[in-house]
């Protein structure tokens, strides 16, 4: 049995932008709550003492934990948009 490719049909049709707009925006938002309630549990200062970093003021931690935040949730948005594109169609048999 064998496959074919995606039509163009079947291919993501939005424009890039749209594209990279719908995976940053939902990251922003789930890593800006996820930094909220994380650091709302941990100390970014006392993070950065046991880390190596006695010198990281509060907001350095808040804006270095923010941004790990982000490219983590942002990886895991992309991911979902690239495994929610169709497959390769099955090469179905013609019925005569």
């Amino acid at each position: 049995m064998s496959t074919l490719p995606a039509t163009e049909q079947d291919k993501n049709q939005l424009p890039v932008v749209q594209q990279i707009v719908s995976v940053m925006w939902p990251s922003f938002l789930t890593a800006s709550l996820a930094t909220i309630i994380f650091f709302t549990l941990f100390d970014p200062t006392e993070l950065g003492m046991i880390g190596g970093f006695p010198d990281i003021t509060r907001m350095g931690g808040y804006t270095i934990g923010f941004f790990c935040f982000w490219l983590l949730t942002s990886m895991s948005c992309a991911l979902t948009c690239y495994f929610r594109r169709p497959t390769h169609r099955q090469n179905m048999p013609k019925s005569n």
